[in-house]
């Protein structure tokens, strides 16, 4: 019984490599003719916007944790009404490997994985991005959310002004 299943395992890779030998090659002429990538397809990175048009990045630092090759570096500020955003945020191609992980450990939608695949350079310096070569004017797979609305956070209404809040407790009141 063995004999037979090693010739077997050996005549199939031939008749799967014979089969292919006539038929015409599938070329696509790349620089004309662009394939579409998969909806799910991980490539550049990009930072999106709110509805409203402002950034969607608090510069929580969560991306640049979960990224495996610390190809992201970013500097938190703080706007006088509180907002917090990225003074400068970038990230280096040349050292990413479009994982995915700073996409999904962020927490406002702002760093999304889009389907382009064509920039690449010749020089690695030149695959370092700043915040301004990485922002888009829309809001990637989710146009509409808008964090701060969401979570509620006193940037938009005073702290427990929303309808699903309670107003902030005074921590003197608790002492004795």
């Amino acid at each position: 019984m063995p004999f037979w299943r090693d010739i077997k395992g050996t005549v199939q890779p031939f008749w799967v490599t014979l089969r292919n030998m006539f038929r015409k090659p599938v070329t696509v002429q790349y620089p004309e003719q662009k394939q579409v990538p998969p909806p799910r397809y991980r490539a550049r990175i990009v930072l999106t916007r709110d509805p409203d048009g402002g950034e969607r990045c608090v510069a929580c630092y969560l991306c640049s944790a979960a990224c495996p090759v610390d190809c992201i570096s970013m500097q938190s500020a703080e706007l006088p009404n509180g907002r917090r955003y990225a003074a400068w945020f970038r990230i280096n191609f040349a050292r990413c490997i479009y994982c995915g992980l700073c996409a999904e450990a962020c927490p406002t939608w702002a760093i999304q994985m889009s389907p382009d695949y064509e920039f690449g350079k010749y020089a690695a310096i030149d695959m370092v991005y700043e915040k301004e070569a990485l922002l888009v004017d829309h809001g990637g797979k989710d146009t509409e959310y808008n964090y701060y609305r969401h979570a509620g956070i006193g940037v938009v209404n005073p702290r427990g002004g929303n309808e699903d809040e309670e107003p902030p407790v005074d921590v003197r009141t608790n002492l004795p």
